[in-house]
């Protein structure tokens, strides 16, 4: 039999549901995985063993009566800004470091209600700011992937690091994770493996640590899009805890995974072929446009006009957004507390030691851009080139059904390189931003290697509440790729 780490979720299901593995089994063999390699790769900030053993014995027994969730025994990572009742959950942050929340958030909610068994939690950029999980609290996570010929630890992406380092790696089969800007699709093309961003409102934000509310949506990591697929259908669904939470139907977005593409129209958007942009990563453009016209695609030249726009609108709006968050963090009600000689004193000293270098320059930026005689100056401005990009997706959907894009500049960087450039670095979400500030859903599907053996990502545009149609394109452009490269790092190896 494939060894546990190395199976897929559906394939794990099929083995479970035959009894070729236990859920006990299935999950001891990532907690072993995790304590070979974690200590390297720090995926992971929190580790949950005996918790995790429970659920896995919770799950062979609802296996036994015929009574398992569709995610009975299937181990996963979740990331830390997700609050798990019970377990520490930091946000890669000081000021939440000895955090234990008192409820479940809806995600993990939905998850633990269909069976899955939780690993622990999955290390991230401090407050998902960032595009390289260097900003954590509690140290970087470490790529699996390396260079050919060469041991350069590479970054894994931000914020969602840790899950997609993790997934990579064979230390879980899937992993929740959130995307303001690009922070699922982008780790997920630099490690290896598919990722989702759904639209806004498509899962629940409730109990999910906020960085930027208008932007934030939770979704899955994982080795293959039907995965993500299937995590998704536990995931998603209408909660009214959540006021942007949108009270439509879940399909069967699995299903939609093997449905091909013949007769859609993909649209190729010349906007996003920016300065900067690798020649192999155009190169894998191009191919990824012949394997879907080979499919029975029409592929139609259109533009989104506002594009240009999207980098700079985002850094005002979402550091904005972040600074009214995090007024919460003052050492008063939870969290790290420094005593100071009065209010002020105690406020200006928590927050400096609990906050980090990014979480403290976002702040800054978004109180300054919100602040008296700056407001309508910037804030205002974004807002309204925010409506101007959604409408350019209004505008493209009348002529295609989804849009065909690189997921990133470049692959993976190694962690020192970038690091003092913060402009260089905000360049890694140019691809992946737009839709957060539309709403729309992305995939990011691994469809080829670079010349140093580096993985390189396409990722897929829909309409609003169309994740659909984007997981039959994700499906034809993973089944065309025949991805099957693996990391230098990683469990079964």
């Amino acid at each position: 039999m494939t060894h546990p780490t190395e199976l897929t979720i559906a394939g794990a299901r099929r083995a479970l549901a035959a009894r070729e593995i236990s859920a006990a089994e299935l999950t001891q063999a990532h907690l072993d995985a995790i304590a070979a390699l974690n200590p390297r790769l720090n995926a992971y900030i929190t580790v949950t063993p005996e918790l995790a053993a429970a659920q896995a014995a919770e799950a062979d027994a609802a296996l036994a009566r015929g009574e398992a969730g569709p995610l009975a025994g299937i181990p996963l990572a979740i990331k830390d800004l997700f609050c798990t009742a019970g377990t520490r959950t930091t946000a890669g942050s000081r000021i939440l470091g000895d955090f234990v929340p008192p409820y479940e958030s809806t995600v993990t909610g939905n998850l633990l209600r269909d069976g899955a068994v939780f690993l622990g939690k999955a290390n991230l950029d401090e407050f998902a700011m960032g595009s390289s999980n260097t900003s954590s609290a509690f140290g970087a996570a470490e790529n699996p992937w390396k260079r050919q010929g060469d041991d350069t630890a590479l970054v894994p992406g931000g914020s969602s690091g840790g899950s997609a380092a993790a997934v990579a790696a064979r230390l879980a089969l899937g992993a929740t994770a959130t995307d303001t800007g690009g922070s699922i699709r982008q780790p997920a093309a630099f490690c290896g493996v598919s990722g989702i961003k759904p639209t806004y409102g498509r899962c629940s934000r409730f109990g999910i640590v906020a960085y930027a509310s208008s932007l934030d949506q939770a979704g899955p990591v994982a080795r293959t899009v039907e995965d993500c697929a299937i995590l998704l259908g536990s995931m998603a669904g209408f909660d009214p805890r959540d006021s942007t939470s949108a009270d439509v139907a879940v399909p069967d977005f699995a299903a939609a995974v093997a449905r091909g593409v013949k007769g859609l129209r993909i649209g190729i958007p010349r906007e996003y072929r920016v300065e900067g942009l690798s020649p192999e990563i155009d190169a894998l453009w191009r191919q990824g446009m012949d394997w879907l016209r080979a499919e029975g695609a029409t592929l139609v030249d259109i533009s989104l006009p506002h594009t240009k726009y999207a980098l700079p609108t985002y850094y005002i709006v979402a550091p904005a957004e972040a600074s009214t968050n995090l007024a919460r963090y003052d050492g008063v009600r939870f969290g790290l507390r420094e005593n100071g000689e009065d209010l002020k004193d105690l406020y200006e000293r928590t927050r400096a030691a609990g906050f980090g270098d990014e979480v403290k320059r976002r702040i800054l930026i978004g109180t300054y851009v919100l602040s008296a005689g700056y407001y309508d100056a910037y804030y205002v401005k974004a807002q309204q080139v925010r409506a101007l990009i959604k409408r350019d997706f209004d505008q493209a959907w009348a002529q295609v059904d989804a849009i065909l894009t690189p997921a990133t500049p470049t692959a993976a960087f190694g962690r020192d390189e970038n690091q003092d450039d913060p402009v260089a670095m905000y360049l890694n979400d140019v691809f992946t931003i737009t839709a957060n500030l539309a709403g729309i859903p992305g995939m990011s599907v691994p469809a080829g290697l670079d010349g140093k053996g580096l993985p390189l990502g396409l990722q897929v545009l829909g309409r609003p509440f169309d994740e659909e149609t984007v997981f039959a394109v994700g499906g034809a452009i993973e089944r065309a790729a025949g991805f099957h490269a693996l990391p230098a790092l990683r469990a079964a190896a």
